[in-house]
């Protein structure tokens, strides 16, 4: 199997400790209550998006023809983008190419520098989490102000976001009224939601009319229009880019789609997906710059191109950053999106971050128990739970697991293959889960059980049942 060639990074805004997801999941999963809480309130946004796809008869075929508008997009990159910056730049729009992260930094930052901007609105955008752009744009003396809500509790933080979606979706309204009376003087222990968000609105509203620069994400741009759509449900990036004369929009170019009517297909996949709500708020279109105004989109690789040329992983692309992948996922609830070191956490993240760092993010494609909702619920069906499969055997290929696991994984091939070691194994492991005390099995030594009930074992094997009512059925 081909490996993918890692790229370059800048510093994130406080980096995590160089600590793998099953450590960092033991960390979130110590707090029993908040674990508990944080996979309810995803498998709640789960349910919703499944009585929404219930809803619409027509569901399978959207997705069918999502994925197949992707993958043409895909396979034609390079012809739409030219044509996405040709028909954006005969609107008045400037059209700028980033290699990598870096290199989206640097002309972000020349670009408020040329205008002189010292005070930037930003609405939720995970290429610029990616890029790591608040803290490179700070450390040059600008303001940066995340204007989505969820998005400013965690800057007031200090944190990164745990979920592409719900950003604070880690963080009870307690905590909430805390860091508002820490950074905004709110009254100290009021923690009515309410509340909160009126004092929100009050003080980012001054944010918004202090602005000079408004740089947002892009949800799709459209080849064959040279327009941007802008997907919101607070209204935040619309108030961001009204203001201001410089609007900066950075997208990836997997953002592309070919036509104007493509977009129906996925404006109704999104938000029924993402939040179980019909359609965002805000559905916001640009095309070229406003009167008076200047648009400036730049188009980023950092490593995406490498993924596109692995057949295996190319899938991964099409993603619209829905989040339901996320939702539904039985190891991302019960850890929390911090646990995976990455931008992007989840099922699609625990895919795209091994091609970005495989030493890094080793161990993201084994948080993962096989079990295939993620693909049930992709909106564009990106077989997700086959390509974490693949990346384990590319893992273990380029030898990037731990001597333990790679041992115990020739041990059970071992096992499995002999017909006599896997009916005494089976026979010790019945009789010690039945006669062994628990302290024996669960132990500090032992991390693998830390997290999990060992099932009640059966006297008999399946083989040995499987027997007796095969005789039984001949008598």
């Amino acid at each position: 199997m081909n490996a993918i060639h890692n790229t370059n990074h800048t510093g994130s805004r406080n980096s995590p400790p160089a600590l793998d997801h099953p450590q960092l999941a033991n960390i979130f999963t110590a707090d029993q209550a908040r674990a508990h809480w944080h996979d309810g309130a995803l498998w709640f946004v789960r349910q919703k998006r499944d009585r929404m796809a219930k809803a619409i008869p027509e569901w399978e075929e959207l997705r069918s023809l999502a994925s197949q508008i992707k993958a043409h997009a895909l396979a034609n990159l390079p012809e739409y983008l030219e044509l996405f910056e040709r028909q954006a730049t005969e609107m008045g729009a400037v059209v700028h190419w980033a290699a990598d992260g870096q290199q989206h930094n640097q002309i972000v930052y020349d670009l408020l520098k040329e205008n002189r901007a010292q005070r930037v609105v930003k609405s939720k955008s995970m290429l610029t989490e990616e890029c790591h752009l608040n803290p490179f744009l700070e450390a040059h003396g600008i303001e940066v102000v995340d204007t989505d809500l969820g998005e400013w509790i965690v800057q007031l933080r200090g944190e990164p976001p745990s979920h592409i979606v719900l950003p604070a979706i880690h963080i009870k309204k307690e905590e909430v009224s805390e860091t508002f009376h820490q950074h905004i003087h709110t009254e100290e222990g009021n923690y009515d939601p309410t509340y909160l968000t009126r004092q929100a609105r009050h003080h980012l509203r001054q944010k918004f009319l202090g602005a000079q620069a408004g740089i947002t994400g892009v949800n799709f741009a459209v080849a064959e229009t040279g327009g941007l759509v802008i997907c919101t449900n607070e209204g935040n990036a619309d108030l961001g880019v009204s203001l201001p004369n410089l609007h900066i929009a950075c997208m990836g170019i997997e953002k592309i789609v070919p036509r104007w009517i493509d977009l129906s297909v996925f404006i109704r996949l999104l938000a029924r997906s993402a939040t179980g709500q019909p359609i965002t708020t805000y559905t916001s279109h640009f095309h070229g710059p406003r009167v008076g105004g200047q648009l400036h989109i730049v188009l980023v690789d950092n490593g995406r191109s490498a993924v596109r040329s692995h057949h295996t992983f190319q899938e991964a692309l099409h993603c619209i950053r829905c989040g339901a992948c996320m939702n539904t996922c039985p190891v991302y609830r019960r850890s929390g999106g911090h646990s995976y070191s990455n931008t992007v956490p989840g099922p699609i993240g625990s895919v795209l971050a091994p091609a970005m760092d495989a030493h890094k993010h080793h161990s993201l494609p084994y948080a993962c128990t096989l079990c295939g909702s993620c693909t049930d619920v992709c909106p564009v069906k990106i077989p997700l739970h086959h390509q974490l499969l693949a990346w384990r055997g590319e893992m273990a290929e380029r030898k990037l697991i731990p001597l333990s696991k790679r041992l115990s994984m020739k041990m059970g091939r071992i096992v499995l293959g002999n017909s006599l070691l896997f009916r005494t194994g089976g026979w010790l492991a019945r009789f010690g889960l039945r006669m062994l005390p628990k302290w024996l099995t669960h132990h500090r030594l032992n991390t693998w059980a830390r997290q999990r009930d060992l099932p009640i074992a059966p006297k008999q094997s399946f083989r040995a049942l499987f027997q007796q009512r095969k005789k039984r059925h001949q008598d």
